[in-house]
């Protein structure tokens, strides 16, 4: 057996993401020991001297700075997770190629197609290894859907229906934190819920070449919030109010490569639905339906001997995606931070040059792209292109080279 592997990770930002990444790095060794790697916590930085001190004395990381650029510059570092607000997301990805090192940025990339088309021409030119948080396409019974779609079981796909619904920003004293601000944000639900989204529907149908759209900001105000003093479900009873800058719904008709359409729904102020992410998907031959809050659970509906049946439901099991690897049979639930230990695992593979099929900057810049047309959408009333990006790993992403 050749020797093990240490791979040294620096940290940026340590809120709840970067608490998640820490864990899923801890994880791996255990739940993946034919990578043959020790993962080392080596650096932590963020602007917090509190944070820094939990980090080191809960999380297990060596040292801490305030200055994200130390972590950057430490040449034993192999690979950083870039956990940040958004934006800071182009600043630091650019900063991090520039540097050498592998990273893995939280979505979206960047606040606009353009600070995100920055991060990936940067890590292209560097060469590094990049992987971006679309976490929902590493559920085991998204992995077991796409298997079903891309033997063709369900036949033609003919049509696509997803709607990620969320209710963390339907109190009108919700404070009015970074995310409702373009500047710090960039677009609202569309690039937080929606990015998700069309990633999850470019990974099992394929990528998505134009969009309609239309937008609503529910709540046209919200009272305001210090930076740094509380998180975004804050609720503020009597505070000064000021404008919220970007929408709360978002809902668009989109057109797929392979000629398949569909309509996508976002919504940061759904009241009911906490995290409703659904996805259902259609072809001649069958159809099925997944949703975030069963997670562990697949509708399947496929035609038998010429008779359409109804939906069945499907434990996701060993024989579903990465499922094993965490529980023995079915049953048994997995949770939103295996996902992340999943994600970390195809990212660290990718890292030591082993198999490439994970998330990355390109899939980053194709789901930002079906934002930007959706964004211009809203403004032309009409259709608009989504340019396809090479390199991604959405289903059928040869479609257009065949």
């Amino acid at each position: 057996m050749a020797d093990t592997r240490t791979l040294n990770i620096g940290l940026i930002s340590v809120g709840w993401m970067g608490k998640v990444h820490t864990r899923a790095y801890t994880a791996v060794p255990q739940l993946y020991p034919e990578l043959n790697i020790k993962t080392r916590l080596l650096q932590v930085a963020d602007t917090s001297q509190e944070r820094i001190q939990y980090a080191i004395d809960v999380l297990g990381y060596e040292t801490g700075t305030t200055d994200y650029r130390e972590v950057l510059a430490n040449p034993d570092i192999d690979i950083v997770s870039i956990c940040a607000p958004n934006f800071l997301h182009a600043e630091m990805g650019v900063a991090a190629a520039a540097a050498g090192k592998a990273f893995w940025i939280e979505k979206p990339a960047g606040r606009s197609e353009h600070e995100t088309f920055e991060i990936a021409s940067a890590a292209a030119q560097a060469k590094v290894t990049t992987a971006v948080g679309f976490n929902y396409r590493s559920a085991p019974a998204i992995e077991y859907a796409r298997k079903i779609i891309t033997e063709g079981q369900l036949g033609t796909i003919t049509n696509v229906r997803g709607a990620f619904l969320a209710d963390y920003s339907s109190e009108p004293n919700g404070a009015l934190s970074w995310r409702f601000l373009r500047k710090l944000a960039g677009t609202g639900v569309l690039g937080d819920l929606m990015g998700h989204l069309a990633d999850l529907t470019h990974y099992l149908v394929g990528p998505i070449s134009e969009v309609n759209a239309i937008t609503k900001t529910v709540y046209s105000e919200r009272p305001k919030l210090p930076m740094g003093s509380a998180t975004h479900f804050a609720v503020i009873e009597d505070g000064e109010m000021a404008p919220v800058e970007n929408e709360d719904y978002a809902g668009l008709l989109v057109r797929f490569a392979n000629g398949a359409v569909g309509m996508l729904e976002s919504s940061r102020v759904a009241v009911g639905p906490r995290a409703e992410y659904s996805l259902e998907i259609y072809g001649t031959e069958g159809s099925l339906r997944w949703d975030f809050q069963r997670m562990n659970e697949l509708q399947l509906a496929l035609r038998q001997q010429g008779t359409a049946l109804g939906y069945t439901t499907i434990y996701a099991g060993p024989d579903f995606g990465d499922f094993s690897r965490f529980q023995p049979g079915a049953g048994t639930a997995m949770g939103y931070d295996d996902l992340k230990v999943i994600e970390a695992y195809k990212f660290l593979k990718a890292y030591l040059g082993k198999e490439n099929v994970h998330a990355d900057i390109s899939d980053a810049l194709l789901a930002n792209r079906v934002v930007s047309a959706a964004e211009k959408s809203v403004e032309t009333r009409a259709w608009e292109p989504v340019e396809f990006v090479e390199g991604t790993s959405s289903a059928g992403s040869d479609f257009l080279h065949r």
